[in-house]
């Protein structure tokens, strides 16, 4: 069962560019996730994966002897969860289906996740140097409010200053 939750559902042994694989996987199930109970079900899903992803990891890891396995993606999943926050946050208080996940928020968190998942700025680096189960999730966890922050203000920019 480690192995199906630290893979994503055997997502991350897809290759090249795992990780972006497992982000990308991340992304329809966090729009059911959304769809069903908006961001309160989203957010939950977020923090159960969270935990049951280190837990995951931790055991690939002493399983595997690596540090951070690139067949691990479950952490690319729940950091691309949290780029999706301020989306999902954005589309309840404004009253949108929660079945209406406009492509422009998911396709701008998807790439924004990608690049400071990959860059790894900040307390993203710091978790990443940890070489544990804890810093292989809080890495991406990281990126993913780094992402989340640029789509909130681009939302902000979008519909407040250029009225679109």
């Amino acid at each position: 069962m480690s192995r199906v939750i630290a893979t994503f559902f055997y997502v991350g042994y897809l290759r090249p560019a795992s990780g972006t694989w497992g982000s990308l996987a991340a992304l329809p199930v966090g729009f059911v996730l959304h769809g069903l109970g908006g961001f309160p079900l989203l957010a939950f899903g977020t923090i159960l994966l969270f935990a049951l992803g280190t837990w995951a990891t931790m055991q690939h890891m002493e399983a595997t002897g690596g540090d951070d396995p690139s067949e691990v993606v479950v952490d690319e999943a729940v950091g691309m969860w949290v780029a999706l926050w301020p989306l999902s946050i954005g589309l309840g208080q404004a009253g949108v289906d929660p079945w209406v996940f406009p492509w422009p928020g998911w396709v701008a968190a998807f790439f924004l996740f990608r690049f400071f998942d990959i860059f790894k700025m900040g307390p993203a680096k710091w978790a990443d140097q940890r070489h544990d189960a804890l810093g292989v999730m809080l890495d991406d966890v990281v990126a993913g409010f780094y992402a989340g922050i640029c789509v909130a203000l681009g939302a902000a920019l979008a519909h407040g200053v250029l009225g679109v």
